[in-house]
């Protein structure tokens, strides 16, 4: 594994940026062919798939500054430094909706109707990042011989802290649990944590589950006869529960207290999806 696509004298391209280009402009396709069967002008899908991007990487960022604000209260200079790495999806949800409101407002454009379209992009997207995710050694999971109690039950840490203190004959008492761990680079995050040490591929398992979402979106869902909107959270409720469970295996997660924050705000993000579905079918009523 290696970050880094094509290096030409100093110039490098690296498979985290290429993936998520390569994402935006077949996920910019893929939109302008929803649109266009629901009579949006494409030039309208593109200028709004720009502003979804600019938005979504705004609020990315500020998300995962909120959650580690001590650290950047000392370190503000550190912020805008997102090639350091720190981005949340979560945050990048929410900054593409607010995005995705602004844009409608202006345009005149229902914003459910916008969230319908760019639903399949966005997790087809979500799905390719992953790949960048995977060469660069991050968003990786726990030693796949850490016990299913330890993983579901959250105590990862503390059990990391405990086995470093046994010995050989005791540590070797605990088994690999599945045969497709993946041992990263010593310089990569998982790494680096985790040296010589196979772990879960956790973003392999958020790419595949993610690119089922979007199967089930673009081939059955997008087809049916809903309100506008009911698509985009149809979406908001299948990757909160696809990064609840990815966030178990996973090594490193922002915390909120003692939870893990990907739980939290999942949790609160498939309310919101409940409640705004059942508005949409109740308010002509009212």
């Amino acid at each position: 594994m290696n970050p880094v696509f094509l290096r030409i004298g100093n110039f490098e391209i690296r498979y985290y940026g290429l993936m998520y280009a390569i994402a935006f402009f077949i996920g910019t396709e893929l939109a302008k062919r929803d649109g266009k069967r629901k009579g949006l002008d494409p030039s309208l899908i593109e200028n709004y798939a720009i502003i979804a991007m600019i938005s979504g990487l705004i609020g990315g960022r500020l998300y995962y500054v909120l959650f580690n604000l001590p650290y950047y209260l000392g370190h503000p200079l550190e912020i805008p430094a997102v090639w350091h790495g720190g981005m949340a999806i979560h945050g990048g949800i929410l900054g593409g909706v607010l995005g995705t409101y602004i844009f409608g407002k202006r345009h005149g454009v229902s914003m459910w109707k916008l969230g319908d379209i760019v639903a399949a992009p966005f997790i087809f997207g979500q799905a390719i990042g992953r790949i960048g995710n995977f060469m660069n050694g991050e968003v990786h999971g726990v030693p796949t011989f850490t016990p299913l109690k330890v993983i579901f039950t959250n105590s990862f840490p503390k059990w990391w802290s405990y086995y470093q203190t046994l010995g050989i004959q005791a540590q070797m008492k605990f088994k690999e649990l599945v045969p497709w761990g993946v041992v990263f680079p010593p310089d990569s995050p998982a790494g680096t944590e985790f040296p010589n040490v196979a772990v879960h591929p956790a973003m392999l398992y958020e790419l595949i589950l993610n690119f089922i979402a979007f199967l089930s979106i673009w081939f059955y869902f997008r087809h049916k006869k809903y309100k506008d909107g009911v698509v985009w959270f149809i979406y908001i409720i299948e990757y909160s529960l696809i990064r609840s469970f990815v966030s178990f295996f996973r090594a490193e997660d922002l915390m909120f207290f003692n939870m893990r924050a990907p739980h939290f705000i999942s949790i609160l993000m498939i309310l919101w999806a409940i409640i705004s579905i059942k508005y949409f079918y109740t308010k002509k009523d009212r």
